[in-house]
């Protein structure tokens, strides 16, 4: 039996990407999978595939999750997007909502679901961070703000969590093949000045030590050991998968 089967689990931004990969790893690990996604036909596709539930959400809409209360065992804070600009032409309303998904959000996410996962002593919440949660580059002040934040939310988590059966961790990849990528190509190609075709080699990977991209697969399989019983010792920590990008 695997050491996550029984569980149910709730990945937020699962229609596509990072998230849909953690949703099918996880039910094929024998997780029950709740889908949620702003796109309710995304979550509903990946839902209907894996076995799971679909929930269109708006984690943008904060108020509306404040009185929230989740019974899940795994929580997988994935949703998030991004903006390439310079700061002093960064829309500041951008900024509060880049800060709102990605920070706040999990916040109210991770607090509507420990009074579950402490009343059964088990628990395992894991951050989609960044290589950006621990190094900064330009143009992404918003990003990177948010994903710092996030790291710093996780530790708590697990700090207050740890006696109570539950774990808090961050996963930190570099560049992986999503959508959201493909859109910073082009976003990244006008910021410089460059053909998107060269965006790649000057200034996404230029860093890492392996010239390619990440595949969503390996971040999920990742995420579905950090959610299963192998990791209880496990907690506080971030986990880098950036090809060498923070070794220098």
């Amino acid at each position: 039996m695997s050491a996550t089967a029984g569980r149910s689990a709730l990945v937020t931004g699962g229609g596509s990407g990072i998230g849909a990969a953690c949703a099918r790893a996880l039910a094929a690990a024998g997780v029950a999978v709740t889908v949620a996604d702003i796109d309710g036909a995304a979550a509903v596709a990946v839902a209907r595939e894996i076995g799971g539930k679909p929930w269109e959400v708006d984690l943008l809409d904060v108020t509306a999750l404040e009185e929230l209360r989740l019974e899940v065992d795994i929580l997988v804070n994935n949703a998030g997007v991004q903006t390439v600009g310079p700061l002093e032409r960064f829309p500041p309303a951008r900024f509060r909502n880049m800060l709102a998904l990605m920070v706040e959000a999990p916040f109210l996410l991770i607090r509507a679901a420990l009074p579950h996962m402490y009343g059964q002593g088990f628990g395992r919440v894991v951050n989609i961070s960044s290589v950006h949660g621990l190094r900064a580059s330009e143009f992404k002040s918003a990003y990177v703000t948010a994903k710092h934040a996030l790291e710093g939310l996780s530790k708590v988590t697990a700090l207050e969590g740890g006696a109570r059966g539950v774990t808090s961790n961050c996963v930190n990849p570099g560049y992986v093949r999503t959508p959201l990528v493909d859109k910073q190509i082009a976003e990244q190609a006008e910021a410089h000045g460059i053909p998107e075709q060269e965006v790649l080699a000057r200034v996404l990977l230029t860093e890492s030590a392996i010239k390619r991209l990440i595949e969503p697969e390996e971040v999920a399989a990742l995420v579905v050991w950090l959610s299963s019983a192998h990791a209880g010792m496990v907690t506080g920590s971030s986990y880098v998968m950036d090809g060498g990008w923070s070794a220098r």
